[in-house]
């Protein structure tokens, strides 16, 4: 709720702007609070079944990783009707503060998506030494510059990821992740093997990523240097678990003119 609000705020024409909403359960409830806070919103929810991938999942370093909807990203293709052919795709623990149209506007060029990439991270982390020091697996990256990008925000070009069949693609990965450990986090490394080096790099200010903290523990983050956009709580900790604990970081509060659930039970506690 609180990024759909964000990114209606900052908005030129947010009535140009389509939602199309992933749920793995469909409650009337849910609904009814969509309507009711944004009567006028054009969106759809889809149903992402978690016996798509329950049997595909590998267990990864934090629990939270291992959820079902964390992997509905990669079906974007087959789950949005045949007329939608380019979507940003968006974690739900973001705020954008600019207008969203620019990121629609990206050039994607031939490639399939577009996301900032972040060259300078050590890519051999998101991989375990199994997987590097097997020769076979260690070619998959022969021939690209991989650099790591964060897959909660991305401008996917369905129809070209439908023509590829890269459903199929970061299946197989996941399927080899079964049966040989090849990497730690969830949902993110099979999609870095089929993409890493090719991808449509967009300016960083796009995802201001990890104010969660790391993986284990949470711990509060600063902002990186440089403009902002979009705001991203990548991590364990999550600003409205914060805010309600009464133990916020700082960043959080950029979070909390957006909480409409919490905006509402300060003003009932006050």
């Amino acid at each position: 709720m609180a990024a759909v609000f964000s990114i209606l705020q900052h908005s030129t024409c947010p009535e140009n702007t389509s939602f199309h909403f992933l749920s793995i359960h469909l409650e009337p409830e849910i609904i009814s609070l969509i309507n009711s806070t944004f009567p006028y919103l054009s969106y759809k929810i889809y149903h992402f079944h978690p016996n798509r991938v329950r049997g595909k999942i590998s267990k990864s370093i934090r629990q939270a990783l291992d959820q079902p909807l964390n992997y509905a990203r990669v079906y974007l293709s087959d789950i949005l009707p045949k007329d939608v052919h380019r979507v940003i795709y968006l974690d739900s623990d973001i705020i954008v503060v600019d207008d969203i149209a620019k990121l629609w506007g990206v050039d994607l060029g031939h490639k399939v998506l577009a996301a900032p990439e972040y060259c300078h991270a050590n890519f051999t982390n998101y991989f375990t030494d199994t997987f590097w020091s097997d020769v076979n697996l260690a070619k998959t990256f022969e021939g690209r510059r991989p650099c790591y990008f964060n897959t909660g925000v991305m401008v996917m070009d369905l129809d070209e990821w439908r023509k590829g069949g890269y459903t199929q693609k970061v299946e197989e990965w996941m399927l080899i992740q079964k049966h040989t450990r090849i990497y730690q986090l969830g949902s993110l490394p099979p999609v870095l093997l089929v993409f890493a080096g090719n991808i449509k790099a967009v300016d960083h200010r796009w995802n201001q990523h990890g104010l969660g903290g790391d993986n284990f523990e949470g711990k509060c983050r600063r902002l990186h240097p440089g403009p902002i956009s979009l705001l991203h709580w990548s991590g364990k900790g999550k600003p409205w678990l914060r805010l309600d604990a009464r133990k916020p970081c700082t960043i959080d509060y950029l979070w909390a003119p957006y909480d409409l659930y919490r905006s509402s039970r300060v003003a009932l506690e006050e």
